[in-house]
């Protein structure tokens, strides 16, 4: 059902991924490319950054260098099921995040394009290029259904008032 909206042209994609998985096998890599190949619509999040294994690092990925998409690739700390469980408000969470890229050395050049905030910003300027450049053809498809519509209404003839009909009832 996923891949039926996905396939659409007008769809934005979000292939989300774990940084503790490879990426080699991960079905929303593997599916936004078979409807994506350009990458055009495509935007690479890579999750868990903080759970991967000592001595490893997702900064191929989020440099790019791997697993290539036309938009930047974006890392997320989300929170942990203890900070769910402490009740840790998404605030905390957050500056966690930032405090958690611009420390972490591997990371630290990365930071300003990181976390949860850069995404949502990311996220909201694409569907703002992705409107503007749609909104041209909008207004005649519009003006197109309009003219259809009122064409059918034409060929319908004009409505029988209501006060015909109940006098119809009284000769009757």
């Amino acid at each position: 059902m996923v891949r039926s909206y996905i396939e659409k042209p007008n769809c934005i994609i979000l292939a989300i991924s774990p940084a503790n998985q490879d990426l080699a096998t991960s079905d929303a890599i593997r599916i936004s490319r078979e409807v994506d190949p350009a990458g055009e619509r495509t935007l690479g999040v890579l999750t868990k950054i903080d759970l991967m294994d000592k001595g490893t690092d997702a900064v191929e990925i989020l440099e790019g260098k791997s697993y290539r998409l036309k938009f930047p690739w974006v890392g997320v700390v989300n929170r942990s099921q203890a900070d769910i469980n402490k009740n840790v408000d998404m605030i905390a969470a957050r500056r966690r995040e930032r405090e958690y890229f611009f420390t972490t050395p591997e990371y630290k050049h990365l930071a300003p394009r990181m976390g949860s905030e850069h995404l949502a910003k990311m996220l909201s300027k694409h569907l703002e290029t992705v409107i503007k450049s749609k909104i041209l053809g909008i207004q005649p498809l519009i003006s197109k259904t309009v003219a259809e519509l009122e064409a059918e209404l034409s060929r319908l003839g004009k409505p029988i008032s209501a006060d015909a009909g109940v006098s119809l009832l009284y000769f009757l």
